[in-house]
């Protein structure tokens, strides 16, 4: 250890935020392994030769707590290197907890550039579930002045010469003071921006604020759990969220009573990918029933999608909520996220 320290004797002591993300990390490691085993911190050998840490590619961080040495890998939450063991696994809500914080501080360091007006949103998405997977991408004007999709979608009226696969661009007058003085839920991108970069970091008040002002709509007997999660899953459909809010719908998601994480899956396209999951055993207000899910890179924590069983297709009563198998997507409602990001111009792509 000393001569561990001598390294880098000049080197300053890492503030609390930097050594945040590989707490909870570590924290997780340790509960969602089903043995209780701790990792075995390797001891120095009888030896006179000096012995030196090589930190190179797959270790992030260098931990020392308790004056012991922990090395953590940088590979994905839900690999066998950072969970201690492999497949499709549920955590509990301790472990659930951890990680979500870890993928609150991780999130919350990311920069963040507001478009400028006359730039572009581009998604690409899928959707999948009791058909066909359809897949489409469209451009949205930051100012909410314009917007373009492919395929296209046929204008009423004749559509004999219409070519679906032609990027069809509409431009309208910029709505957004209209929609600001008489009070309409409809925003533009930016609008929509500036309001979620208003909210306070802490997730109580941030998820106060939103259903204050998000207006999706009450739905009568709605408990606030069920509120929160359907608030959350609608914001998580907008491209662009401020860094700070990203990380407080984390956080409010670890607060959401039977919200677990779910490791060791793959998103409906296949990606590997970790999920949020809650389960309605009886029908929400909203109607939603059976396993909600949200997708998130397993790295990033980018939102990748969302699937939710269908009410008429509920696993039969009893049945385990993480299952040995792969998710059945033909009784869900699904929607993928393949791409997105900021263009300067309609069929641009980043």
């Amino acid at each position: 250890m000393n001569e561990l320290n001598e390294l880098r004797a000049d080197a300053p002591l890492p503030d609390a935020d930097r050594l945040a993300p590989q707490r909870a990390l570590l924290s997780e490691e340790f509960r969602s392994r089903p043995d209780g085993r701790r990792p075995a911190f390797a001891r120095p050998r009888p030896t006179g030769r000096r012995m030196f840490l090589v930190a190179a590619g797959a270790v992030t961080a260098l931990a020392v707590t308790g004056g012991a040495v922990v090395l953590l890998s940088d590979e994905a939450p839900g690999t066998s290197a950072s969970t201690g063991s492999s497949g499709r696994h549920l955590l509990s809500a301790e472990a659930s907890a951890d990680t979500l914080e870890l993928a609150a501080a991780t999130v919350e360091k990311l920069g963040a550039t507001e478009p400028g007006p006359k730039q572009w949103v581009y998604e690409k998405s899928t959707a999948l579930g009791q058909q066909e997977p359809q897949t489409s991408e469209s451009w949205t004007r930051w100012d909410g002045t314009g917007w373009a999709r492919l395929p296209g979608i046929p204008p009423s009226g004749r559509i004999d010469h219409f070519d679906r696969n032609k990027l069809q661009v509409t431009y309208g007058p910029n709505m957004e003071a209209k929609w600001k003085k008489e009070g309409y839920d409809d925003r533009s991108q930016r609008q929509f921006y500036r309001f979620l970069a208003t909210l306070p970091s802490d997730p109580d008040r941030m998820m106060r604020r939103i259903r204050e002002e998000h207006a999706i709509g009450d739905i009568k007997g709605e408990t606030p759990a069920q509120r929160d999660w359907r608030e959350i899953d609608v914001l998580y459909r907008s491209v662009l969220i401020p860094p700070k809010v990203q990380a407080g719908m984390f956080r409010a998601l670890a607060k959401i009573p039977g919200a677990r994480v779910e490791k060791g899956i793959k998103d409906p396209v296949g990606r590997p990918a970790i999920g949020v999951t809650v389960t309605y055993a009886k029908p929400a207000a909203s109607g939603a029933q059976g396993k909600q899910e949200i997708f998130f890179d397993p790295v990033t924590y980018a939102f990748m999608g969302e699937a939710a069983d269908l009410p008429s297709m509920k696993a039969p009563e009893g049945t385990p909520v993480s299952s040995p198998g792969p998710h059945d997507w033909s009784h869900a409602i699904v929607s993928v996220r393949n791409a997105w990001g900021v263009v300067d111009k309609p069929g641009e792509r980043p």
